[in-house]
């Protein structure tokens, strides 16, 4: 197989997992889970009370954790 078939990484700059934005965390969250979401379903998220940083940035894992505890409390 020749190198330049091979693919290239991405060499854009990488997202703060501790600091997305809106777009950055539905960009992430279509991209590793094979769903598209929007950055209309993040704000709803964030609107029904999803953690957000004083700087109006996400940490992902706070994110992730209060998504959670919606599904448990389903």
């Amino acid at each position: 197989m020749a190198e330049d078939s091979l693919p290239q990484p991405n060499t854009g700059p990488l997202a703060n997992p501790a600091a997305l934005s809106v777009a950055e965390l539905a960009r992430l969250l279509s991209a590793v889970g094979g769903t598209p979401v929007t950055v209309e379903q993040v704000q709803a998220d964030l609107d029904a009370g999803a953690p957000v940083l004083p700087t109006g940035k996400i940490n992902l894992v706070h994110y992730t954790a209060w998504l959670l505890r919606e599904v448990q409390g389903q």
